[in-house]
């Protein structure tokens, strides 16, 4: 039996970090009645204090406002911060029964009714730019203040389910550097803004390693390559967090939770898969911080309205990312020998009409085998197989997990036939062939061959083939009381090699499919009408869905998603070819001169290199033979001037002959010393040293 955690007790929202010579001091200002968390910069321990009389400003101490903490990671911790907002549009929704919208344009308030004109508010403030270091809830009560916002005028307001956790009566849509934030508050009896989703805007790591003053020299210098990493994690893309409501689970699993569950804090109720800093948190477990532990998920929350008649529909699409086998393109493929997936992403379309809610989930992942593809200085790699023997026992265990989460299951693999593909392929349908049944089922689509790179519309010929399946799925949908009328009881899970590219194009097609079901089923379009008939709403969702490839895409290859422009725009274009073109290199270099750093840094916060005293003392990889001395920079700078040489040379035989050979000789040195690096092409790339890929 789960204990029950404290009603009362919440996420700490407010937060100041102190920094103190020997210790960082959290002190909670939301005001709750919570004591202080002292953490030492000796050895990362915590404690409690209560030096709420002191005012350590007066004193020079350095503070500024955090967001969370994030956990403890290799003697350091991580905050998560907010910063420099952008107000662009303001949009409010007051009650089940009326929507209006406030904006705040640059001729001053203005304001509309559902389905009326924009019109001048009586009062009018200055807009601008809001560039602030303050607390981002500080902010917003702020702002809200100078729209002339009551917060206190809807105490009795019911909130709503919706967007991806829940849609309330207020929300405040603001832009953050290019980075969507999402300010969600809803009244509670003590009429305060309590539900909240984030998208973090940066993350910080505090070192605690003033026990290194005394350590060897070669301790600290293993510090220093960890604190290196952690540098490099600061950087990771698409975190979000919410203090109120569980954003690991999707809108059917969070309205089935139990009572009971509801209850626990929310780094309890979290889907572990989806939870980031699910190894960081463990200190502050095992310490019982509950009210510190912050629970953040990766991936991807994207948001549009339309109107479509008298009806205002909202549509939002969340991307949940794994985090089992999580890592970059080249260095996380295929399955582990559990059955857990590179770069496995739960994709959830919510929209909500008239207080009525519609969800549809869908996922993608890389092929569930033992498989490798090194990278080696070539375009494209070769495929490796590994124990070919264990594949239909790790397809069982992949699959079996799938269906216990997610109902019947139909698998769509995409990749291509013949070359390295094709063996995938085949070997996948004879992994699942023993183990499919009428909750499993397998498809295979040769995307490449069937639609190639333009003619992306033949995708129809994919979905008469799984329409059957879509409709015995089914989608969750809540009425205007929150209750459930039907469920989703079957998910499609698509993949290609990347399960990037071809996967987005497929699964926005799948989602635009489900979309005009639910909006049939609740009265909105006639039998036969379709979103290409709304051109405004069409571009909305083509937009939604292109903006949702490309963070999945940057996240796992590091580049926006190939093939947007179909997504983004219904048609292939010469702009979208050439940035295809651009992306796809950056991508190879990406793969070959920087994604083994950014592994080990994702391997170091995820957990999958533990950190310990035995391990401290020694290098984690050492180099010896061909990779001591193997730097690729040095050998194309070798290259190029050998080939310089060559040419100049060249240029002088007609003085003298003897140029002939130097030319021969420098142009032979050069052409050695490529071959040489063509050979040894895994060797001069950035590879992963603290936890090493199967081979």
């Amino acid at each position: 039996m789960m204990d029950k955690a404290d009603p009362a007790q919440k996420l700490y929202n407010k937060m100041r970090l102190w920094e103190f010579p020997d210790q960082y001091v959290v002190e909670p200002t939301d005001g709750s009645s919570g004591s202080f968390l002292a953490i030492s910069r000796l050895d990362g321990s915590t404690s409690h204090i209560d030096l709420r009389s002191k005012r350590w400003s007066s004193l020079g101490v350095h503070c500024q406002p955090i967001s969370g903490w994030g956990g403890a990671e290799a003697g350091s911790m991580l905050c998560f911060s907010v910063s420099r907002f952008s107000v662009k549009l303001t949009e409010l929704f007051f009650s089940p029964n009326q929507v209006g919208w406030v904006r705040h344009g640059g001729d001053g308030m203005e304001e509309k009714e559902k389905g009326g004109e924009w019109k001048k508010r009586d009062r009018e403030e200055n807009s601008g730019l809001v560039d602030t270091k303050m607390n981002w809830l500080l902010m917003f009560e702020s702002f809200c203040s100078m729209l002339g916002l009551n917060l206190n005028s809807n105490r009795n307001s019911r909130s709503k389910l919706g967007f991806a956790l829940k849609l309330h009566e207020r929300l405040m849509k603001l832009d953050c550097e290019n980075e969507q934030i999402l300010l969600i508050g809803s009244p509670r009896e003590e009429d305060q803004l309590h539900q909240t989703e984030i998208e973090v805007t940066s993350l910080k790591v505090f070192p605690c390693d003033h026990s290194l003053k005394s350590s060897p020299e070669e301790q600290k210098k293993m510090e220093a390559e960890f604190s290196r990493l952690l540098n490099v994690a600061e950087r990771t893309p698409g975190l979000y967090f919410s203090y109120d409501v569980n954003i690991t689970l999707s809108a059917q699993r969070l309205h089935d939770l139990g009572d009971e569950s509801k209850l626990l804090p929310l780094w309890r109720q979290a889907d572990p898969r989806f939870l980031w800093n699910n190894y960081m948190m463990e200190v502050l477990i095992d310490n019982k911080l509950d009210p510190y532990l912050l629970p953040v998920m990766q991936g991807s929350f994207n948001t549009f309205q339309a109107a479509i008649g008298k009806d205002i529909l909202d549509v939002a699409l969340i991307a949940r990312r794994c985090t089992r086998r999580t890592g970059t393109r080249m260095w996380r493929r295929g399955a582990d020998s559990d059955g857990f997936v590179a770069n496995f992403v739960e994709s959830e379309q919510i929209i909500q009409l008239n207080g009525y809610t519609a969800s549809f989930v869908q996922v993608r992942g890389s092929i569930p085998l033992l498989w490798d593809q090194i990278v080696d200085l070539t375009y494209k790699p070769k495929f490796e197989i590994v124990r070919p023997d264990e594949a239909p026992r790790v397809a069982e265990r992949h699959f079996l997990d799938l269906r216990k989460k997610y109902g019947n299951v139909l698998a769509v693999d995409l990749v291509n036939t013949h070359g390295g593909e094709g063996r995938l392929c085949e070997k996948f349908g004879q992994a699942v062939e023993p183990i499919a049944s009428d909750d499993l089922r397998y498809l295979h689509f040769d995307f490449h061959k069937i639609c190639g790179h333009v003619h992306f519309e033949r995708l129809s010929i994919l979905y008469d083939q799984i329409e059957d399946f879509l409709i015995k799925s089914r989608y969750l949908l809540l009425n205007d009381k929150g209750e459930k009328l039907e469920g989703q009881v079957g998910i499609v899970r698509t993949n290609c090699v990347d399960c990037l590219d071809r996967t987005n194009v497929t699964q926005s097609m799948i989602a635009r499919k489900m979309l005009e079901f639910q909006l049939q089923r609740l009265g909105v379009f006639d039998a036969d009408e379709t979103i290409s008939k709304h051109p405004n709403f069409d571009d909305s969702f083509k937009v939604l869905w292109a903006n949702h490839g490309d963070d999945i895409s940057i996240q796992y290859s590091g580049t926006p998603a190939l093939k947007g422009d179909f997504v983004r725009c219904g048609q292939r274009t010469i702009h979208g070819i050439l940035k295809d073109g651009w992306n796809a290199l950056m991508r190879y270099y990406l793969n070959n001169f920087c994604d083994g750093t950014k592994q080990d840094a994702t391997d170091l916060v995820q957990g999958h290199y533990i950190v310990s005293v035995s391990r401290s003392m020694t290098p984690t990889a050492q180099k010896d033979g061909i990779e001591a001395i193997a730097s690729f920079p040095l050998a194309l700078a070798l290259i190029m001037t050998g080939f310089f040489f060559a040419t100049m040379s060249l240029r002088r035989v007609r003085y003298d002959m003897w140029n002939l050979l130097f030319s021969i000789m420098w142009a032979s040195m050069s052409l050695a010393i490529a071959a040489f690096v063509r050979a040894n092409g895994r060797v001069f790339c950035n590879r992963p040293r603290l936890h090493q890929p199967r081979r």
